[in-house]
């Protein structure tokens, strides 16, 4: 039998929902090799599994910036690869396991750079999965190439892939609509890379070096996964894919074999507020420039959800839920379409009808999309 009849058997043993609940280590960083952890989970058991696996950066040399100074790369042992083979052998068995615990309608998330995401695409094809989309992540604050040798790398590649061609995955459409200002959410999504208050140091340094923006996974989390899904995140790193799963009412397991990751993944996840319940709905089915969605100020936290926002004079008061639409009682919508409809209005422009506090200040909202627009540009 082959490794993909292998795992399609496994998958298909029955096991009830209680007894894989309780052999699942929800809420756990599991030590050691991502393989053989994932080995101790149990067959089609997970919802979700998001992987920022090794890149194996093919880098020359030092990087250094025009002022002499030497650039933060990667160079960490679990980065180093010896050949193209042995990338592809460990890729093929952390893929083979992730197919094994995901449920027969879970979808898998891999991110990547050109060094290693075709070769991860081409093999986790080659295992059975069906690619739903390649989404390019632009990063609106790229790092320059100071070399001036290349073009500017500005964007990684996720695949979003199901476990095939018919499967009944996961996507919440409607809510990725409401979170693009009812625009119908596309596959390039412009995002800062994480920096300021977000990334984790130590001692002034890095924890970690590619960490990843929080709001990256609050779009692929709330995109794909519902309330109370089991996320799974093969190289857990300093605990993104957990703290945001908190945040949204996912569960979440995570497998990391670097103690100082770790450690700030832990103290990170326990001080992630989760929302409150009515946050966490989600809208079901039913332009200037540079432009900017109510859903990146959510997602990058600039408004939280649940936040209270209301008209000028207060005649209404809305909560801010998880995908930026707004809820009064009944009615939801989003900050254009619930002003208007409030107002029984032909129109209704959002940013400045709806308003927040902020330090005892009132502000439209149109002033946190300054703000998210001035840090977009540093």
């Amino acid at each position: 039998m082959g490794v993909l009849e292998t795992v399609r058997a496994r998958a298909a043993r029955p096991k009830s929902t209680e007894q894989t609940a309780l052999e699942l280590p929800i809420g756990q960083i599991l030590d050691g090799d991502c393989v053989e952890a994932m080995r101790k989970l149990p067959d089609a058991s997970v919802d979700l599994v998001f992987a920022d696996p090794p890149y194996n950066l093919q880098l020359g040399g030092d990087l250094n910036r025009p002022d002499g100074s030497a650039v933060d790369a990667v160079t960490d042992d679990w980065d180093q690869f010896d050949s193209f083979k042995i990338y592809d052998d460990f890729t093929r068995d952390w893929l083979t396991e992730a197919r094994r615990v995901l449920k027969p309608d879970g979808s898998l998330w891999v991110i990547g750079s050109y060094h290693n995401i075709f070769r991860v695409g081409a093999i986790l094809q080659d295992l059975g999965f069906w690619i739903l989309n390649d989404v390019i992540w632009r990063k609106s604050n790229p790092m320059p190439n100071f070399k001036g040798t290349r073009f500017t790398n500005a964007h990684e590649t996720l695949i979003w892939a199901s476990m095939g061609e018919k499967s009944r995955y996961q996507f919440n459409y409607r809510a990725m609509k409401t979170l693009n200002d009812e625009l119908q959410m596309r596959s390039d999504w412009v995002l800062p890379i994480c920096s300021g208050g977000e990334r984790l140091k130590k001692g002034g340094t890095k924890v970690h070096p590619t960490q990843k923006p929080e709001s990256l996974l609050y779009r692929v989390l709330l995109a794909t996964t519902e309330k109370g899904d089991v996320v799974l995140d093969p190289f857990f790193g300093t605990g993104t894919t957990g703290a945001v799963a908190k945040r949204l009412g996912r569960e979440w397991i995570g497998c990391e074999r670097e103690g100082i990751y770790r450690e700030a993944a832990l103290e990170r996840i326990e001080a992630a507020l989760p929302l409150d319940e009515s946050a966490l709905t989600t809208m079901q089915s039913k332009k200037s420039a540079p432009r900017v969605a109510f859903g990146a100020l959510v997602e990058n936290g600039y408004i939280e959800p649940g936040t209270e926002v209301f008209d000028k004079k207060r005649r209404w008061i809305a909560t801010v839920r998880a995908d930026g639409s707004l809820a009064i009682g009944k009615q939801v919508g989003s900050i254009h379409g619930l002003g208007k409809e409030l107002q029984d209005a032909p129109s209704c422009n959002g940013w400045t009808f709806w308003h927040y506090e902020n330090c005892g200040e009132v502000k439209p909202i149109d002033a946190a999309r300054q703000l998210y627009l001035l840090a977009t540009e540093d």
